[in-house]
């Protein structure tokens, strides 16, 4: 491939990337009216996914710095979504759980943007979306290798 291709394609790449991040971004807020932003979503959704989990892991799971995290979990136990958890065996140890109304809420929400997904999905056949998937992790491997070698970022 030559270098103007290649510029074609990079230049595509980025265009679609800010475009479908930016749509499907919009519709998530959407399917949330407004009571959390994207990364407290996510924040919750990770934190329902690892349970119990730390404001470390959750710093490096997302790539940012604990001030980051520690300012999402201030405002999503503020909400109610969240608590903070003493380790028995080390009382430094703070765990993040879901409360009660954090289930219920993670659980509506994640229906509610499940439905959305899937009538995308239904638009493809079983070996599209399956072939996309398997690109799609490529991808996230290749970047996270690439921003591991630029940052010098650890797992």
């Amino acid at each position: 491939m030559n270098s103007e291709e290649l510029g074609r394609l990079v230049e595509t790449y980025v265009d679609l990337s800010f475009k479908i991040n930016k749509i499907g971004e919009m519709i998530v807020i959407h399917e949330l009216d407004d009571a959390l932003t994207l990364e407290q979503n996510a924040v919750l959704r990770y934190i329902r996914q690892h349970e119990p989990c730390t404001s470390s892991a959750l710093s490096k799971a997302f790539y940012v710095e604990k001030s980051a995290v520690t300012a999402i979990i201030n405002r999503l136990e503020k909400k109610g979504f969240i608590q903070r958890v003493r380790s028995d065996e080390d009382r430094r140890v703070v765990y993040l759980r879901l409360t009660a109304e954090g289930e219920r809420f993670h659980q509506e929400c994640t229906e509610r943007v499940n439905q959305m997904l899937s009538k995308i999905i239904a638009q493809f056949d079983g070996g599209e979306i399956e072939s996309f998937m398997k690109t799609y992790e490529k991808l996230k491997n290749s970047l996270e290798k690439q921003l591991k070698e630029v940052k010098g970022v650890n797992e």
